[in-house]
C-alpha cells in the first residue's frame, strides 16, 4: 500500500541555523521557509536524489511543534511520510486494520498541495507517519 519515502521531518529550535548548516556543510539543496498555516508550522524542504528531508518549525502560539521542541528542546526526528496513490482506501485500510488516524480523520491539505494524514504513533513502534496522496 505504501510508496516512497517521501521525506524525514525534523523539529528545529533555530530554521535560519538548520537550513545554513544543511546548505554550507552538507552542500544540500535547501528551499525557502513556507508557512503552513493550517498546520501550525513553517517548513523548509531539503531535497535529496532519493527523498527530502522537511524543517518544521512552530508558526503561531498553537503549533503542534512548540509541544515537541518543549520536550526536546534541541530538535529530533518528528515524523516520516510515505506516498500512496489513494489516501481515502488506504485510510479505511487503516482504520479496519485498528490504526488510529489523528485529527478528524479527513485529509488536509499538505506543504506539497496535496492531501495528507496522520497515523497516531503508538500504532507505529512511536513514530508519526504522514501519508501523501501523490
Amino acid at each position: 500500500m505504501i510508496g516512497r519515502l517521501n521525506h524525514v521531518a525534523i523539529a528545529v529550535p533555530d530554521l535560519e541555523a538548520a537550513s545554513a548548516q544543511y546548505r554550507t556543510m552538507l552542500g544540500a539543496d535547501v528551499g525557502a521557509p513556507q508557512d503552513e498555516p493550517d498546520h501550525g508550522v513553517t517548513v523548509v524542504f531539503v531535497t535529496l536524489p532519493n527523498t527530502k528531508i522537511e524543517f518544521l518549525y512552530p508558526l503561531g502560539d498553537a503549533s503542534p511543534i512548540q509541544g515537541f521542541l518543549d520536550k526536546n528542546p534541541a530538535g529530533g526526528i518528528h515524523h516520516m511520510c510515505y506516498e500512496v496513490d489513494d489516501i481515502i482506501a488506504a485510510r479505511d485500510h487503516l482504520v479496519a486494520e485498528g490504526a488510529r488516524v489523528l485529527g478528524n480523520g479527513e485529509p488536509k491539505i499538505g506543504a506539497h498541495g496535496k492531501p495528507v494524514l496522520f497515523l497516531h504513533p503508538k500504532d507505529f513502534q512511536g513514530c508519526l507517519i504522514e501519508l501523501e496522496q501523490v
